[in-house]
């Protein structure tokens, strides 16, 4: 491969086990394009941190089946990791310092210039709370200066693994507005692990699903929606819904009951369901409530049952 890869990070036939004939990741192959959010989708259990592990060297290759920038990871050690900013497992924050105080002690540890602490910190939004005691900080805060020593030797690429894990909604919403802008002024390709589908639909571009050590499914996300037909169903609750089932299917061919009250309908994008209500509402139907589903949920799961 040379150097000008459009692949920042890429595996082939990675696998993995800690017992013989028991493989916990069965020849999987991630490429992560340069310049994207990537999301590492799968069940808890499915083999995600045992990846994130091998990716950041806290796990031995089995093989050499792993490239950063072109080249195979076990040509570029240690200096690799001058390259990448990793979250894996939650660093130990020193709670009776100050945020800036840790990135500071962190930095030197890591031999990187202190002069880097404040820049860091003002990158993940921290800088008026750069004085308070890391004890003192809510927990999304506490996320973001995690992200923030990942992003102290100016990494170009980002390894986070579940970094919205037990945070309440708006810390989730704060932590992937960041990342997404991390990405987009800084130019930085993060790749994230995540179990939550809803999480990595709202900010990742594209998405490999993972499952029982395999990969199920790699591509853009919104190739997702292709993949299990158009995916958007509206569900109408009507009263007699049977009787304007004739009218829908003249319109649009796939409608179901689904109750006394309830049609169901595929339908391909938005707009549809205007059109569908609109016809309704015009005949004469008491339309009770639309609902719009995104059946990715539903394919998911169906790509994670067996």
């Amino acid at each position: 491969m040379h150097h000008n890869t459009p692949f920042i990070l890429q595996t082939s036939n990675l696998s993995f086990s800690f017992h013989k004939g028991n493989p916990v990741l069965d020849s999987i192959d991630i490429n992560v394009p340069s310049g994207s959010i990537y999301g590492f989708l799968g069940p808890n259990g499915a083999g995600k941190t045992t990846t994130m592990r091998l990716l950041t060297g806290l796990l031995p290759q089995q093989g050499n089946n792993i490239q950063f920038f072109g080249q195979s990871l076990l040509s570029q050690l240690p200096v690799l990791f001058h390259r990448l900013g990793c979250l894996i497992e939650t660093p130990s924050l020193y709670m009776h310092l100050s945020g800036l105080d840790n990135l500071r002690l962190i930095a030197r540890m890591q031999g990187i210039d202190e002069q880097k602490a404040a820049p860091a910190l003002q990158r993940v939004g921290l800088e008026k709370a750069a004085h308070k005691k890391a004890a003192q900080y809510s927990l999304g805060m506490k996320q973001r200066l995690s992200i923030a020593i990942a992003l102290l030797n100016d990494p170009t690429l980002l390894l986070l693994d579940e970094p919205v894990n037990g945070l309440d909604p708006n810390g989730m919403v704060e932590i992937r507005e960041l990342l997404k802008e991390l990405n987009r002024e800084r130019g930085i390709t993060i790749f994230i692990s995540s179990h939550l589908l809803h999480e990595v639909e709202k900010m990742c571009t594209h998405i490999g699903i993972i499952h029982k050590g395999k990969m199920r499914f790699e591509g853009k996300i919104n190739e997702l929606s292709t993949t299990n037909g158009g995916g958007i169903q509206i569900v109408v609750t009507v009263a007699a819904a049977a009787k304007w089932l004739p009218m829908l299917n003249e319109y649009q061919s796939q409608s179901s009951i689904i109750a006394a009250d309830k049609i169901s309908i595929a339908i391909k994008s938005r707009e549809d369901a205007i059109q569908i209500n609109h016809l309704l509402v015009q005949a004469g139907a008491p339309v009770e409530e639309m609902k719009i589903q995104d059946n990715l949920e539903d394919w998911f799961m169906q790509i994670t049952q067996n």
